[in-house]
């Protein structure tokens, strides 16, 4: 088994008799955390220079909120001293606000209080003598992080002799080594996944069967409907199913429809077969007018490659879902998100170009020289495609978006044959305000989210209600995500135009404090998901991340099963991260634990709530089709948790059940919640996750 790199002590203190100053910006900054962005050293976090209320500085720290940074004092400073602001670079935005904090020693020594884009640089001045560990964090003042562009400048310590200092990232926990709970797949044949998946009538079906144990292996498929056909090598399903045709059923002109099942539900039982012996399992295939009827599993682009995503990067993605098995696991779809088209104004090459043809068609970067033969290549290794767009002229990243070419985008993304549009809210607002204002001059989307927040729900549902409108007129299924980070509490509205998932948060990013606060925080939007609508917590934060700047994740390992299990539990999307090509055996096993995944896809598409609150203990519950209910006990807390648990009827539990370890995949005891009690051994920001079966 591999070894997680986690992030290190940078530098080692040395002292001397002399006085020393030690500039903030000559220590290892690159392991900071922060929710956009990379950490820049004498340049703001969009790389210009650090400018706070009109005036330039020349030496400093330019990052973005949420931020973190860890040093190691061991009491050798005295002195600690900043200008900081919101950097210039916003223009003012009055998205931006934020707020520095020092701490030292988990005691808060200074806070700037809110600052706003546009004010003069704040003094931070800290006596830090005798402290021995020092953080200095930025936080996005409880509004989230829309332009929160922070700029530690001229950031200074006075020391005794110490000539340099430690830096670490924002983990609240030591690293602790991997550990693996899930066994192997057997070697004999399992048929994995969905049990329900959701077609159009008239769309190109694909369906992979997924099926660990030894190869080579056969499949077979018993009452396959007509339209489709199986390829018993690759276990690829293919083909269209037909609209159901009404047809006189008696003389006074009633109607009944022909079709194998009226209601469009065809019941298939797929078969695996190896030397070693053969696995059957039900799919339900609904023919209707919904799909998506389980949360899209699979990979996104973003939070590894950001803007330097490509072509060749998508294709050896799509591989390492096969090569890796993951495909065998369930999941399905390989997506690009930005900067697979122009960007406005770029000094890259391969970004320069035309935004659109002559005939108004977008056209992709040099990256992508040939996008339809792109989804072609994934198409052929049984997963699906997704790309990226925004309703706005521009992207978040100043690429190409969609505005007023809705219709023409649509159909060149069937064209090309993706699956999946993730639609992103970047420059929709500024743009119609400069068309309320009679002008075509619309604003670039720089910084992280772009654009007022708009007044009422109307105007947030118009643009994504027009791409709707022309996703469904397409001659293909193509899931729709709209990305708008929960705006006008999407999830009340997002069925009403169109969406498969919805965004309920801002962007995550692979610390404690963003996973924990965005996962533990979505009951409000839990009454809306089911089968076709899903809320979306934004993606994995597990293995090789770093949005461009590549690193291990910062979650602990327990604090990655905390996230996974918390996922499932919440019947969220589920779209990897990172980098498909750095997989460790621990990453790979956290990914293909088929009983905790089957909790996410379960058919009856509940969303978990928080069923008990007890100190660090939190409880999250959840329903399944077959009448069970898989639990998570979570320990918010930084020491292990071991009580005894008898709390049922809060948790929904009643009388003599079968409790299941989904992470060990083994039975753990038989209970009876009139008298027994469950030992829970948690470690600190970590989960036990079972599943409670009424017992026969």
């Amino acid at each position: 088994m591999k070894t997680l790199f986690y992030p290190l002590l940078a530098a080692l203190t040395v002292t001397s008799v002399s006085a020393e100053t030690v500039w903030l910006d000559d220590l290892n900054l690159a392991v900071a955390t922060q929710d956009f962005g990379a950490p820049q050293k004498n340049k703001s976090v969009d790389g210009h220079a650090l400018t706070l209320g009109g005036k330039v500085f020349e030496r400093g720290f330019g990052t973005h909120a949420d931020s973190t940074l860890n040093l190691k004092l061991d009491g050798g400073a005295q002195k600690f001293s900043a200008r900081v602001g919101v950097d210039d670079e916003i223009n003012k935005n009055p998205s931006a606000s934020i707020e520095f904090i020092v701490r030292g020693d988990d005691k808060v020594l200074w806070q700037s209080g809110v600052m706003r884009a546009g004010a003069a640089a704040k003094a931070c001045e800290v006596d830090v003598t005798g402290v021995t560990a020092l953080e200095l964090a930025v936080s996005d003042a409880d509004d989230g992080i829309s332009f929160d562009h922070a700029d530690w400048a001229e950031a200074k310590f006075e020391t005794a002799g110490a000539k340099t200092f430690a830096t670490s990232g924002g983990a609240v926990l030591p690293p602790v080594a991997p550990y693996i709970l899930t066994p192997p797949a057997p070697v004999t044949p399992r048929i994995n996944g969905a049990s329900v998946v959701g077609v159009r009538p008239g769309s190109p079906f694909l369906f992979t069967i997924p099926a660990t144990g030894d190869r080579p292996m056969s499949f077979s498929a018993k009452k396959l409907p007509s339209g489709l056909k199986l390829d018993a090598k690759t276990g690829h399903i293919t083909g269209t199913l037909p609209r159901p045709q009404a047809v006189p059923a008696d003389a006074k002109g009633g109607y009944f429809l022909t079709h194998d099942n009226v209601s469009g539900n065809y019941t298939v039982t797929l078969v695996a077969k190896n030397s070693l012996g053969t696995a059957e399992k039900e799919l339900r295939i609904v023919c209707g007018d919904r799909i998506a009827l389980t949360p899209p599993m699979g990979w996104n682009s973003w939070n590894c490659f950001a803007g330097e995503v490509s072509a060749e990067r998508v294709k050896r993605a799509a591989d390492a879902m096969v090569k890796s098995g993951l495909i065998n696991h369930g999941w399905t779809y390989v997506n690009v998100d930005d900067f697979w088209q122009n960007r406005h104004n770029s000094k890259d090459p391969t970004l320069q170009g035309a935004f659109r043809d002559v005939q108004g068609n977008i056209v992709p970067n040099a990256r992508f020289p040939d996008m339809k033969g792109l989804a072609d290549y994934i198409h052929k290794l049984g997963l699906k495609a997704g790309l990226y767009s925004s309703p706005g002229p521009w992207t978040c990243g100043n690429c190409t978006g969609s505005f007023d070419r809705e219709w023409q985008d649509a159909a060149k993304y069937a064209q090309w044959g993706f699956d999946y549009l993730k639609y992103d809210w970047c420059s929709y607002a500024p743009a119609m305000e400069a068309r309320r204002g009679n002008s075509t001059n619309y604003p670039l989307a720089a910084g992280s989210w772009s654009g007022a927040h708009p007044s009422s729900h109307a105007d947030l549902m118009k643009p994504y209600a027009i791409m709707h409108e022309a996703l469904a007129a397409q001659p293909r299924d193509i899931v729709y995500s709209l990305c708008q980070y929960g705006m006008g509490d999407v999830w009340e509205w997002g069925d009403q135009v169109g969406g498969n998932c919805w965004r309920t948060t801002g962007d995550i990013t692979d610390t404690w404090k963003s996973m924990s606060s965005i996962g533990f925080n979505q009951d409000k939007a839990a009454p809306f998901a089911k089968p076709g609508n899903w809320n979306d917590p934004d993606m994995l934060i597990v293995g090789e991340v770093g949005w461009g700047n590549l690193h291990p994740t910062h979650l602990t390992v327990d604090e990655q099963y905390t996230h996974i299990s918390l996922w499932c539990l919440l019947a969220a999307p589920l779209l990897i991260g990172c980098d498909m090509e750095k997989f460790d055996d621990f990453t790979l096993n956290l990914l293909s634990n088929d009983e905790v995944l089957a909790v996410d896809q379960d058919p009856l598409g509940q969303q978990a709530t928080c069923v008990l609150k007890d100190g660090h203990l939190r409880a999250y519950a959840k329903k399944l089709a077959d009448g069970s209910r898989a639990v998570g006990f979570f320990n918010l807390g930084t020491q292990p948790l071991n009580l005894s648990f008898s709390a049922f009827s809060p948790v929904g539990l009643a009388g003599r059940l079968t409790v299941r370890d989904l992470w060990r995949q083994k039975e753990v005891a038989q209970l009876n919640t009139a008298n027994g009690a469950l030992l829970l051994a948690i470690p600190p920001h970590g989960v036990v996750l079972y599943r409670f079966t009424p017992a026969k």
